[in-house]
């Protein structure tokens, strides 16, 4: 990429990522090309037509040859939007995704329609990771308090350096325990994003998933409800009267979650929210109320 501008390396990076199929090339070319500059789109513009140093090419060029191996764009730039908060990744946090925003989404649907959501509130969320959708409730809910939990100390750091990043240290406490082992009661809400693809379904999943998240994050095993039958019985308990539980699920799971929430003595009440390609992706349910 020697004796290139910004804008003939961006374009020629997207004719790569073209070539190679892969579906978002220009937003990804700009992405990676604006982070090895350390440019925004402003930026980016702005430059456009300024000649690349042999540095700059040779960052792009190492950006460019980790994306056609199938490191995702997220993975290289080290961070991910989620609900409008920036968040720092790590080797042992999943990428957070756009299906996951329909957790937030449903949890709040609901505690609207239990009162006004400026209440004090005790919110858990269990295999935390970087803390997207605790930090996402928090952003919502002023008065709230948060405890994120997660078998990685790694993850648990993340979390906390996204917590703070956001401004909400004095807001969450991270524990490290196997999803509500570590916790007491009660709470007002308990979220969770667990593993839940099929252990035989690994193997299938697109590269940017199977060769960069870490398996345990993705891993539900033989059915993918492993651990949906931990953390339901766990958190069963810990809610509070009127309490509500929201998972995120796979595509067919739906029904088995419920299943096991029923068994688990929590109502379903509301039906599960889909996400944007319609598969039910957030599972609710609520302890009665005395």
């Amino acid at each position: 990429m020697t004796n290139q501008t910004v804008e003939m390396a961006r374009r020629a990076i997207t004719a790569q990522f073209k070539s190679a199929a892969i579906d978002s090339a220009d937003l990804d070319a700009r992405l990676l090309t604006g982070h090895a500059l350390g440019l925004n789109l402003t930026g980016m513009i702005t430059a456009a037509q300024r000649q690349l140093t042999p540095d700059e090419s040779a960052r792009i060029e190492d950006f460019v040859r980790r994306r056609l191996a199938g490191e995702p764009v997220a993975r290289i730039v080290g961070e991910k939007e989620f609900w409008g908060l920036s968040l720092q990744l790590a080797p042992a946090t999943l990428v957070p995704r756009p299906d996951t925003e329909t957790v937030v989404e449903l949890a709040l649907e609901l505690l609207r329609a239990d009162g006004d959501l400026n209440r004090r509130l005790r919110i858990a969320d269990l295999g935390t990771g970087t803390g997207a959708i605790l930090l996402a409730l928090l952003s919502e809910l002023p008065a709230a308090t948060g405890f994120g939990t997660d078998i990685s100390e790694a993850a648990l750091q993340t979390a906390a350096a996204n917590a703070a990043r956001a401004g909400f240290s004095e807001r969450t406490t991270f524990i490290a325990c196997d999803y509500a082992s570590g916790l007491s009661g009660p709470f007002d809400l308990i979220v969770s994003n667990p593993p839940y693809i099929r252990s035989a379904d690994i193997g299938g999943l697109a590269v940017e998933v199977r060769n960069h998240d870490p398996l345990a994050a993705l891993d539900g095993g033989a059915d993918g409800l492993d651990a949906y039958r931990a953390l339901i019985s766990q958190t069963a308990a810990l809610l509070a009267p009127g309490g509500t539980l929201v998972v995120e699920g796979g595509q067919g799971q739906a029904a088995p979650i419920e299943a096991l929430m029923t068994a688990s003595g929590l109502i379903v009440r509301h039906p599960p929210k889909t996400d944007l390609a319609g598969i039910p992706r957030a599972i609710s349910g609520l302890k009665m109320p005395r």
